[in-house]
């Protein structure tokens, strides 16, 4: 699928549960980032997407022809990732062995991003987002290791 729209603070995505749409939404984000001249936050952004996209596709199981949803969302110096999902399952971190090749995904968002959660959608699903502020702004300064993902329904309202 491609993106469905753009209101220049916003890009909204329909993808399909397929790998292929990992760098499909990843050229989208590209896209945003230069149009908002944060292209500082790029390389961090495609690793957070692409980890919250993956979790989706892999870890969702929906009824055929279900979408997952990405939005970017420009917030100043920052930009939002949110991947949204049918899936009522909230994702947790893991702590895998040295053996297991998977698994990791969360722990690194948690590690990259200013602050990242899981909100529940109001009808079905849930979305899942990071927050990534441009380096020297002063909003992302000392931000990491804030919010997390248990507390990030209350400040969301439920959004």
């Amino acid at each position: 699928m491609q993106p469905t729209g753009s209101n220049g603070r916003e890009v909204v995505g329909h993808w399909s549960h397929h790998p292929r749409s990992v760098g499909r939404a990843r050229a989208e984000l590209r896209k945003a980032l230069a149009g908002w001249g944060l292209v500082t936050v790029e390389g961090t952004a495609q690793i957070v997407l692409s980890e919250l996209l993956t979790n989706a596709i892999r870890h969702t199981r929906v009824s055929p022809g279900q979408e997952i949803e990405t939005r970017y969302l420009r917030e100043g110096d920052s930009v939002r990732i949110e991947v949204h999902d049918a899936s009522d399952e909230r994702p947790e971190p893991r702590n895998p062995s040295v053996e297991v090749p998977h698994g990791r995904g969360l722990v690194l968002v948690e590690a990259l991003a200013d602050r990242w959660g899981v909100t529940p959608c109001p009808v079905i699903g849930k979305s899942v987002w990071a927050v990534l502020t441009a380096p020297g702004s002063d909003v992302g300064q000392g931000m990491k290791g804030g919010m997390r993902h248990g507390e990030a329904d209350a400040e969301m309202g439920g959004i």
